[in-house]
């Protein structure tokens, strides 16, 4: 039976890798989506970091100067709970992660693996 890769030491070597802005957002995401589900396993889709369960793509990330954007993306997949009727968000702009975002982060992380 194959085991799944944890990617971890690629998604935290991509963290180090980004610049000093997208770096402080980008390490926080991945403190505060590792904390609320443990369960998803960290790696890169699209070289970015995301989180994974069996194998599919949660939520993932995307550092602003991939795209050059003023902020970070966070994004969650079609394998994410997060239906609410007919019209849900999938993806958020992120500039910082204080205490107050990293709640509402962290509910929405858990919602999506549910």
């Amino acid at each position: 039976m194959a085991t799944k890769k944890d990617g971890t030491s690629e998604v935290l070597a991509t963290i180090a890798s980004m610049s000093d802005r997208d770096r402080a957002v980008a390490e926080r995401l991945h403190e505060v989506i590792t904390a609320a589900a443990p369960e998803l396993m960290p790696r890169l889709w699209y070289k970015q970091p995301a989180y994974a369960k069996d194998g599919q793509v949660v939520c993932f990330f995307r550092g602003a100067d991939v795209d050059d954007e003023r902020y970070t993306s966070l994004g969650f997949s079609g394998a994410a709970n997060l239906d609410d009727g007919n019209v849900w968000p999938t993806s958020y702009a992120v500039t910082k992660v204080t205490d107050t975002e990293a709640k509402k982060i962290a509910a929405l992380v858990k919602k999506a693996v549910g």
